[in-house]
């Protein structure tokens, strides 16, 4: 390998086997470094990539094309690509500007970017089990019976959740299943949430509020970069304005971070986006539990999370089109 200051590369940009490829690891280093895309392996820039490093491994991120020039006898192959999303291009950019604009080294800001190792895998499927149509004979006991019953009126359910809905335990739904009466099957480990609606009517607005909201209307829709400031006193509904806002990129399908103190990121604010959209926004601050994190990431990550809410750190996660970003509370 060999330490570069290789330029990202566009999403597009594809690599063979053989070829050198620029990598950035998440460590404090200047630059990134190359290795060579190992055989019966095709890499994207932005995959997520298991490297060698020394005696250990590390995880990187695929920058762009290697600067060559490595000995072939000290040059390591790629060990293997996570099954994550690629990190977007404007994430990638988004690094390289912070590193210069901060004088820091692009893998400490990579570092912030994958602050969740564990949402670079995909999540286990969580079993559940459903009735089989054509059972073996078995013995049938009351509690069993209850365990059926629960099923013949639902979806399927993992185990334990089968054993507390039916008030037994959880050997009698192992027998259930040794028996052949129950078949499993393998369901998503976190079900993704409603998404919110922005066809859905908000309040009618003053005649100011409208005058405000149709410009941040249309610069969303025609997309590109712009900045608009909102000014306004204390329950002017500055928020409803920028809802209109949201509402157009949610339109487009695209995806909306909100930004806000932590000590914002309270109930009132998330009770009123739910009530004008219909469902709750993404959220990222420092209260959340690792799994949260985790999904949070990774829903961000494939597009499905379309609105976040969150501290100043969100704007690290890998968006995979955010088209908005809304600073409130700005002066805190």
């Amino acid at each position: 390998m060999k330490k570069n200051t290789a330029p990202t590369e566009t999403a597009t940009a594809r690599y063979l086997p053989g070829e050198e490829i620029a990598v950035l690891l998440p460590l404090p280093l200047a630059g990134t470094y190359d290795y060579r895309v190992a055989e019966e392996m095709t890499l994207t820039a932005g995959d997520f990539i298991n490297v060698p490093l020394g005696a250990r491994k590390a995880i990187g991120v695929v920058w762009g094309k290697g600067e060559g020039g490595v000995p072939e006898s000290k040059l390591k192959d790629v060990l293997g690509r996570l099954d994550c999303p690629p990190l977007p291009e404007v994430s990638r950019d988004f690094v390289d500007w912070t590193a210069r604009y901060t004088l820091s080294a692009p893998g400490a800001v990579l570092k912030m970017v994958m602050s969740v190792p564990e949402a670079l895998t995909p999540p286990k499927p969580v079993i559940a089990y459903t009735l089989n149509p054509k059972p073996e004979p078995f013995k049938p006991t009351k509690a069993r019976e209850r365990v059926l019953a629960v099923l013949n009126d639902g979806p399927p359910r993992p185990a334990a959740e089968l054993a507390r809905e039916a008030g037994t335990g959880s050997g009698v739904v192992k027998g259930l299943v040794d028996a052949g009466a129950l078949s499993p099957v393998n369901l998503p480990a976190r079900a993704a949430g409603p998404e919110p609606d922005w066809r859905l009517p908000g309040p009618d607005l003053s005649a100011d509020q409208d005058k405000a909201a149709r410009p941040l209307q249309a610069a969303t829709k025609k997309g590109g970069f712009s900045v608009t400031l909102l000014d306004g006193v204390p329950g002017s509904g500055k928020t409803e304005v920028y809802f209109q806002a949201v509402a157009e990129a949610l339109k487009q399908g695209g995806q909306v971070l909100v930004l806000l103190p932590e000590i914002a990121l309270g109930a009132q604010w998330l009770q009123r986006f739910q009530d004008r959209f219909g469902a709750a926004p993404g959220q990222w601050h420092s209260d959340l539990t690792a799994a949260q994190r985790r999904h949070t990431w990774r829903a961000v990550a494939e597009g499905q999370t379309k609105v976040v809410v969150g501290a100043r750190s969100a704007l690290f996660l890998p968006f995979a089109d955010l088209r908005q970003i809304i600073v409130d509370e700005e002066h805190d």
